[in-house]
């Protein structure tokens, strides 16, 4: 809503209008691309007048007639970039927007520009937009994508960190946690545990609120907000927890779609990069290899399989991209009647939407094809996309691999000694076996003996690991008071179904043979658990000395005790160090089982198990 308000000249766009959008052209930084690509496809932009979205730091041509909208991070560079941009006379009109607040000194800087360019009258529009933050889903946020390795896991946990570069990262996730709560329009109360990194950011949050809230004139929580009608009357809850309370679950195997996406695929702020296989046909000996192609795929709110599929285990999604496929194959005769009517057999589909309708047939057709060529390319879509994420269950095991370490983290028997999980050839690569070996060991009440890990270290040496991990894991654990009494995953373990036969007849894409059908069971996982205990205002040793921020207060009080004792309808979760797609589905599944009411996931980056292992790895080298 804040992203279509500035691209409208900062006033809400008017529903129904039938006039054309005023032309304008948009240019960003990479902040601001980040920030607008998972929310707004080419076409939205269009439709919103936007004919052409260029780079601020490009080479940019004249357009002396056009509205220009920047939405840019207000930095040394960009400024000097913007002010060129007045002295050269690009655009009729500047509507400069920025991600952060801008400062007084650099704001002074384009106004000198303005005046020397004798551009004052053609600066429309200033504005801080406060919209410093990645949105993902309607319900998941991520900091930044751009520099993400200034806040990353390892910057905040590096043991030889200094005080000043603390304090320049916990400001880096205040500022952007602040631009949430301005968007959003509401003032949370604050939860978080002690001792961590989380607290920092609590107590500088708190702080900068209660600030804007003070300066009554230039406060940015009067009543109308965009958000005035996003929350209930209730204020949300901030829970802010820092990563190392868990950090067994960003190593885990996992079994849902968009979780599984991002553990194998390469798969970013909502866009898939898929390498597709050219065929089987052998290339003749000593000939080149033949070149992969890559292709993308954006998975967004608006693909309807997507939003209904991206928390079900592997197997339900197969299933489901095949009764599609079967659905859409009784459908296809329709399609080459209605391309026959048109008289476009052979056209590409880009034609069809140009086909303005002049004939009662034509005008049937035409609303009727373009849904079902749209249908036929999310099929396509999903089919390449579970068919990656397919080969790599079969060539990895990893539904082995998901179901050992479930049971692992719920202490249950396991039919299969680790050390043969480890020696064993055929399952996983050298990373699938370390993580397994990790969760063991973060979850295990005692650490293994002396004797035990050379054993392990051996075999996972032998099965070609690097154990650069495991040194960083094993002081992490001393470290964490945690050791005493390590996070409990939950009692429960997936339920085989007995293999895929039934499901995948022999007419089906995906062949499933030997894949366990794994169902889930709802459990909830260390963060989870811990929202519900302050959401619902359960007391438990766990959350009991959490803080208690509420920045609306005069005066800030340290303690633990709430003074509102009613549960919460809305809350926002907050992972300090670095998130999951894992935490985030354990989160949504959980709340679904209570009626009206709401959670936010965030997290300062969001990693995979591949990209965690090798933050942690680096630590090794100090």
């Amino acid at each position: 809503v804040a992203l279509k308000r500035m691209l409208n000249f900062n006033v809400p766009p008017v529903k129904n209008s039938t006039g054309e959008p005023v032309w304008k052209v948009l240019i960003y930084d990479r902040f601001g691309q980040d920030i607008i690509s998972p929310l707004l496809s080419v076409k939205e932009l269009r439709d919103m007048g936007i004919t052409l979205h260029l780079l601020l730091h490009s080479d940019r041509d004249p357009i002396p007639d056009v509205p220009a909208v920047y939405f840019v991070m207000p930095t040394e560079e960009n400024i000097d970039r913007m002010c060129q941009d007045l002295r050269n006379q690009l655009y009729e009109s500047y509507y400069l927007n920025f991600i952060s607040a801008i400062s007084r000194s650099k704001l002074e800087d384009i106004a000198n520009a303005a005046i020397g360019a004798n551009a004052v009258t053609q600066v429309a529009k200033v504005f801080d937009q406060y919209l410093n933050f990645i949105t993902l889903e309607d319900d998941m946020f991520v900091l930044c994508n751009q520099n993400k390795e200034l806040v990353s896991y390892r910057a905040i946990n590096r043991p030889d960190i200094t005080d000043t570069e603390m304090e320049t990262i916990m400001d880096t996730i205040v500022d952007s946690l602040f631009c949430f709560f301005v968007t959003l329009g509401a003032i949370p109360i604050i939860r978080c545990s002690r001792g961590t990194a989380a607290e920092m950011v609590a107590v500088k949050l708190d702080k900068k609120l209660r600030e804007n809230l003070r300066d009554a004139r230039n406060s940015l929580f009067t009543g109308d907000t965009l958000g005035a009608g996003q929350f209930s009357f209730q204020r949300p809850l901030l829970v802010l927890v820092d990563r190392n309370i868990d950090l067994a679950t960003p190593l885990h195997h996992t079994w849902t779609y968009q979780a599984l996406v991002h553990d194998v695929l390469d798969f970013h702020l909502n866009r898939v990069n898929l390498e597709e296989s050219t065929g089987t046909e052998s290339t003749p000996a000593g000939a080149r290899p033949k070149k992969k192609n890559k292709k993308s795929y954006d998975l967004t709110a608006s693909d309807k399989f997507w939003q209904k599929h991206k928390g079900s285990p592997f197997p339900e999604v197969a299933e489901s991209v095949q009764q599609e496929l079967e659905s859409y194959r009784a459908q296809e005769d329709e399609v080459k009647r209605l391309k026959s009517i048109m008289g476009i057999e052979g056209e590409d589909e880009g034609a069809i939407s140009m086909l303005s309708d002049n004939t009662a047939k034509l005008t049937s057709a035409v609303s009727s094809l373009p849904e079902l060529l749209e249908k036929k390319r999310l099929i396509d879509l999903h089919t390449n996309v579970a068919t990656a994420v397919l080969e790599h269950i079969k060539t990895r095991k990893l539904d082995v691999y998901f179901e050992y370490e479930e049971k692992i983290m719920s202490k249950s028997t396991l039919d299969k000694s680790l050390l043969d999980m480890i020696s064993d050839p055929d399952a996983g690569t050298p990373e699938d076996k370390m993580r397994l070996f990790l969760i063991y060991y973060i979850s295990s009440a005692q650490a293994p003996s002396e004797i035990d890990l050379e054993q392990y270290k051996k075999a996972l040496m032998d099965a070609g690991c690097n154990l650069a991990p495991l040194n960083y894991i094993k002081q992490w654990k001393a470290f964490t008071k945690m050791a005493s009494a390590p996070t409990s995953y939950g009692n429960t373990t997936p339920k085989p179904l007995g293999l895929f036969s039934r499901v995948m007849n022999t007419g089906s894409q995906f062949v499933m043979e030997g894949v366990k059908n794994l169902v889930l069971k709802q459990q909830n996982l260390p963060v989870t658990r811990i929202l519900d205990n302050l959401m619902e205002m359960k007391s438990n040793p766990e959350t009991d000395d959490y803080r208690y921020f509420d920045p609306k207060m005069l005066r800030g009080s340290d303690s633990s005790v709430p003074r509102n004792k009613n549960p919460f309808q809305e809350a926002i979760v907050f992972v300090v160090g670095g998130g999951n797609y894992i935490e985030y589905q354990n989160l949504i599944d959980y709340i679904k089982g209570k009626q009206g009411k709401h959670v936010l996931y965030g997290c300062s980056e969001l990693f995979n198990a591949t990209q965690f292992i090798k933050q942690v790895s680096t630590f090794d080298n100090n």
